[in-house]
């Protein structure tokens, strides 16, 4: 936990896929996802997750529309700011299949100016599913080694921190494994897990997050933890992050625009406002930028 038991609320506040539906209202282009984050960190947010969306709204791979989003955003607020590294994934004309990005593109996300503040990366390959987030149909999501190497020792070449995506536990024995090669320390402050549920064969169930938490912090004593899940589970693993100690709970619309409650927001401040409302139960507050950027770090 934070210093003054405090919270890291990060919302993920478009996705690639996710579209606007019953009310709910996703910010795709750049001014939009600007006015967006500021909202957000108005509402007690520290950091926002952000994919880029061409003219047409439609997942983009494109470096000017990413700079452009990192412009807007900090022309309005101090909040930080992480990108994807699950860029471009759009379908083919032909058979409506998805075509994922190539490495070469999701690493060109590492060279954007002006530089975004935080980096992440899948922690290992999935079988990705999230129907709530705008991917109905089950697929093979390619995290290479290579890839993750790559990503890895870029990043904290430069000074910043990697949020490793736990897909499930073997990923976080694949980082041990990378770690004990010499790629990175694995007691360093700013080793960053974030562990979740209902994404693809992962389960939003509390046994399996509670698992993965303990089994990340055994093999990474110093991790930040860190906690989402998709759907109308988010808010019941939000919670349970939350009970459990974490450092950082994730929300937004990118993985769902259900409320604790069952209704469908119309904007991402309101989930940022229910993270925080259920934080509060635990007597915590929303850590602010400059708590967020010292527990990274950066």
């Amino acid at each position: 936990m934070l210093a003054g038991n405090k919270v890291i609320i990060t919302v993920a506040l478009n996705g690639g896929m996710q579209q606007d539906r019953d009310g709910a209202v996703v910010p795709k282009q750049p001014r939009e996802i600007g006015e967006a984050a500021a909202r957000c960190h108005e509402a007690g947010a520290a950091m926002v997750h952000v994919h880029a969306r061409g003219p047409d709204g439609k997942n983009s791979g494109d470096k000017a529309i990413y700079a452009e989003i990192i412009r807007e955003i900090r022309a309005r607020s101090p909040i930080l700011i992480q990108t994807t590294n699950g860029i471009g994934v759009r379908r083919d004309p032909t058979t409506g299949s998805f075509i994922w990005p190539s490495d070469a593109e999701r690493l060109g996300l590492l060279e954007l100016e002006p530089r975004q503040d935080l980096f992440g990366i899948a922690g290992g390959s999935a079988d990705f599913w999230n129907p709530e987030g705008g991917y109905p149909e089950e697929t093979p999501y390619v995290n290479s080694p290579e890839l993750l190497r790559r990503t890895i020792q870029a990043v904290y070449n430069m000074g910043s921190a990697l949020e490793y995506e736990v897909v499930e536990a073997s990923s976080l024995h694949r980082l041990v494994r990378y770690a004990d090669d010499g790629l990175f320390d694995r007691h360093r402050k700013n080793m960053w897990l974030l562990h979740g549920g209902g994404f693809g064969a992962t389960p939003a169930i509390a046994r399996n997050v509670m698992f993965n938490i303990d089994e990340g912090l055994r093999l990474f004593p110093e991790a930040i933890v860190g906690v989402t899940a998709t759907g109308r589970d988010m808010f019941r693993i939000v919670t349970l992050g939350l009970a459990m100690g974490c450092d950082l709970v994730r929300v937004g619309f990118e993985d769902s625009v259900h409320l604790p409650d069952g209704r469908v927001a119309r904007d991402n401040t309101e989930m940022v406002s229910a993270a925080r409302n259920i934080a509060a139960l635990y007597g915590l507050k929303p850590a602010s930028v400059d708590e967020a950027r010292a527990r990274f770090g950066i």
